[in-house]
């Protein structure tokens, strides 16, 4: 049934079409699911490459088990902030496996969901492994990534603990950050040109790649630029 729980049956069939290097759009036709649903199973359970039909199905009722067993979870009780607790959580899961979708891992995907979805914009490592349920390493590891490239900054705390902020430039930030990577790719390829010798077929497709990753890079950096107040504009909010 479209709408219903995914069966052990329906997660074999996702494993077998990963196998054979189906998209998920294909898997999602041939089981009449959404291919969001498909999407989200994946990356969720370990991505393409780690998925395992069985693991994932056990995963789902351990996930399902929590729920009807911990009626005193705040989570599950109504928000002081009005939202619908169950759609939050719903969201923050699909927007992290929409991360993960784009090439970012795992946790580095909850830890910029988690900050990105708080009011305030920031969270100390404390806090975060305490909203996640994960371990302060797993969280500082995610950090140091997403700081590398550009989707979060650090402040001092109280004492010597370290708050996380996402704000209106992180989209900015990152984009400049993977425009700076690019550059880094060029200059390398055009190297390779002179050690491999101009004319030769390798070093012209290195130049190739360089010409082409050096125009993305220029466009990508001065479109940054161009689109970087509508990170300051206020959006008109519809209700």
């Amino acid at each position: 049934m479209p709408g219903g729980r995914l069966t052990q049956q329906e997660r074999q069939q996702i494993a077998l079409g990963l196998a054979d290097g189906l998209a998920y759009a294909e898997i999602a036709r041939r089981l009449d699911r959404p291919t969001s649903t498909i999407t989200r199973e994946v990356m969720r359970n370990g991505g393409p490459t780690a998925y395992r039909a069985d693991l994932a199905h056990r995963a789902t009722e351990r996930r399902t088990r929590r729920k009807r067993t911990a009626p005193s979870d705040p989570e599950a009780l109504p928000r002081a902030d009005g939202r619908d607790a169950e759609a939050v959580r719903e969201f923050e899961e699909t927007f992290t496996t929409v991360m993960m979708g784009s090439g970012m891992p795992k946790m580095m995907s909850r830890v910029l969901v988690g900050l990105c979805m708080t009011d305030s914009g920031s969270l100390t490592a404390a806090e975060l492994a305490q909203r996640l349920q994960v371990s302060p390493a797993s969280v500082s590891k995610a950090v140091a990534f997403l700081d590398s490239q550009g989707f979060v900054r650090r402040e001092a705390d109280q004492g010597r603990r370290e708050r996380y902020i996402v704000d209106d430039d992180i989209w900015y930030r990152s984009m400049l950050a993977s425009t700076q990577a690019l550059a880094k790719i060029v200059d390398t390829a055009r190297q390779g040109v002179g050690i491999l010798g101009p004319g030769t077929p390798a070093a012209a497709r290195l130049e190739n790649i360089a010409r082409f990753l050096d125009f993305v890079a220029e466009s990508s950096a001065r479109a940054a630029e161009q689109a970087r107040d509508i990170l300051h504009t206020k959006p008109e909010l519809h209700t």
